[in-house]
């Protein structure tokens, strides 16, 4: 079975407080782009796995979430198989995308077909909660609200499908360290007040992130004074920040790079909504 892993967006991220279990509680509202990995998986008899990557950079040993996904499958069906799989790596890692999230959610859902076992979305969605806060999102992935540290997913019904430009610097940003720096800041960036359609767009963690990546606020200021883009924001703890198009928005992809040099990576894509 070859299945499509996307990538995610959040148009708002608010952080309410730290939870006695670590986590921190957030609301956020995320939606799905059309930028998706692939995973090729197959089941045969036997126990173990084979996992290899078009990423030469991303593990393929049994810490990485594709691998963990298929050991938390087994554990809660009982099942022993053993497992083929090859992801083809598209969505770029520590860009505040999930694509990493995606590709366990995808690989649960893969086994849940494959093996005949006629899971229910929510016993689904327990199963990606073992393994990370924002993989139960990209069970189901649609547009949805998450809260709690992630796991509590609603799905939402009006947002309103728009192109956009995701434009990801030449440096990841680790997502617990955000979290901590958001935790211990006292320095508070200014916050622009943007909308998609009646959505109010923010995102807790960019105060922290702009604080110590100088070149995030003014790549996000440079893409608001663009003609062509209606609202900009960093998604989840970054590095990626993402452009909502008005029109077509023709060469921006080659002025972002003449602006900010060729190790920036663009990625032109479709925000999925429900309006």
């Amino acid at each position: 079975m070859t299945i499509d892993a996307p990538a995610k967006v959040n148009l708002t991220l608010r952080i309410l407080g730290k939870r006695s279990d670590g986590y921190h509680e957030i609301e956020t509202l995320m939606a799905p782009v059309s930028l998706a990995d692939r995973v090729e998986i197959s089941v045969e008899e036997g126990r173990g796995i084979e996992f290899t990557c078009s990423d030469s950079t991303i593990p393929c040993d049994e810490s990485n979430l594709v691998c963990r996904a298929v050991a938390a499958f087994s554990n809660h069906t009982g099942l022993q198989f053993r497992t083929r799989l090859h992801l083809e790596k598209n969505i770029p890692h520590g860009a505040g995308l999930g694509g990493g999230s995606s590709d366990a959610a995808a690989t649960i859902k893969a086994l849940n077909r494959l093996l005949n076992t006629g899971l229910a979305v929510s016993e689904l969605e327990a199963i990606a909660a073992t393994l990370g806060s924002d993989i139960p999102f990209f069970i189901r992935c649609r547009p949805a609200i998450a809260r709690g540290r992630g796991e509590i997913v609603e799905p939402y019904e009006g947002l309103m499908p728009a192109d956009i430009l995701l434009v990801k610097p030449p440096f990841p940003v680790s997502t617990p360290w955000a979290y901590k720096s958001f935790a211990s800041q006292k320095i508070k960036m200014e916050t622009f007040h943007q909308f998609h359609g009646s959505i109010p767009l923010m995102n807790d963690l960019e105060a922290p992130v702009f604080n110590k990546y100088i070149v995030l606020p003014v790549l996000k200021k440079w893409l608001l004074e663009c003609p062509d883009v209606s609202a900009a924001m960093m998604s989840g703890s970054g590095s990626t920040i993402f452009a909502i198009l008005k029109n077509s928005a023709l060469g921006l992809e080659s002025k972002i790079c003449a602006e900010f040099g060729e190790t920036f990576q663009t990625m032109r894509c479709h925000l999925q909504g429900l309006a």
